[in-house]
């Protein structure tokens, strides 16, 4: 039984990082910008709040446990909505190649991340000194009710604020796609943006907007993965990168719903980490384990491939430029 709850509570933080990614992007796609560039996102989200929590830290004696998480969530969200800024710069107005620029992003933001989080280790005292525990311990703070609630409301309620935000962003999301003006305007861009630009809406600040907005979201995931999974320390380690590919399959797998990114996302924490709970397993069998999540990725694909549902299909546009003067 602990084994079981322990496997849950493992793949319910795994997945909420791969959440927050895949919401993210699921907003960007559906404006019909491919961005491959989440992983990178990630990292400058994860970075951009853990480079502010630990100047606000040390400026300091006694961190204000409120004002640590608005830093954190405000440099998180600012440097990866910059980051989304850039890309679609390069893609909506220069028309760049959405996959090469996707790429180069995710490149640009694991160097440029992995670097400042050095130079912060250096400037901590050493390799692994960094710690913003402060921060990290508001964003991992448990409500004390859920300890009297026994042992179904400590496994459901001993997470961090921003699991059940993740939760509740991916239920508003899709419920804003599907039954708002706007909502339905942005899926009509990312279908047919020639059609939409006919009927009036402005396809380039729609572009933006949710390309800039997405990896905000995404650019969250790095932040939750610093702050509670890491608790409030930096690690080269090339996880978040391992992470943010994921994010990515998830959106497929979600058939591009963010209401189906909540599932998806535990189910791949649990397929990631049962290898982890079952006993006698060598090296090469764990290696095997891990690479599951990404199978059943390419299962799903194939067979969305076979029905061909339109309702499950990804924005007609997707990954195409818009060339106004060819409308």
């Amino acid at each position: 039984m602990m084994q079981l709850i322990s496997l849950f509570q493992a793949s319910v933080v795994f997945g909420t990082v791969i959440m927050f990614g895949a919401v993210g992007e699921v907003l960007t796609e559906r404006s019909g910008n491919l961005n491959l560039g989440v992983p990178g996102i990630m990292y400058i989200g994860g970075i951009a709040s853990l480079v502010g929590s630990f100047f606000y830290e040390s400026s300091t004696d006694n961190p204000n446990p409120w004002l640590c998480i608005v830093i954190a969530l405000l440099c998180a969200f600012a440097a990866s909505a910059l980051a989304g800024l850039l890309y679609s710069f390069l893609t909506v107005t220069l028309r760049a190649n959405q996959n090469v620029t996707g790429l180069t992003l995710s490149i640009f933001g694991s160097g440029i991340a992995n670097f400042i989080g050095g130079s912060l280790n250096k400037l901590a005292g050493g390799v692994g000194q960094i710690s913003v525990a402060a921060t990290s311990g508001a964003f991992r703070y448990t409500a004390p009710f859920a300890l009297n609630m026994g042992p179904v409301g400590k496994t459901l309620f001993s997470f961090g604020f921003l699991t059940y935000a993740a939760v509740a962003l991916a239920i508003i999301l899709q419920l804003w796609l599907q039954k708002t003006r706007s909502g339905l305007s942005l899926r009509a861009v990312g279908e047919n943006p020639a059609a939409a630009d006919a009927a009036g809406i402005n396809v380039t600040a729609k572009k933006y907007l949710a390309t800039c907005i997405g990896a905000g979201i995404t650019g969250l995931g790095g932040l939750y993965y610093v702050m509670d999974y890491t608790k409030g320390t930096w690690a080269n380690d090339g996880t978040i990168e391992n992470l943010g590919w994921l994010a990515v399959a998830l959106v497929i797998f979600a058939t591009w719903k963010t209401l189906n990114t909540i599932w998806g996302a535990y189910l791949f924490g649990i397929l990631y980490w049962m290898y982890f709970y079952i006993p006698g397993l060598n090296r090469s069998s764990q290696e095997l384990f891990k690479m599951i999540p990404y199978i059943v990725t390419i299962i799903v694909l194939v067979l969305i491939g076979f029905r061909k549902k339109k309702e499950n299909q990804g924005p007609a546009s997707l990954g195409l430029p818009y060339f106004r003067e060819d409308r």
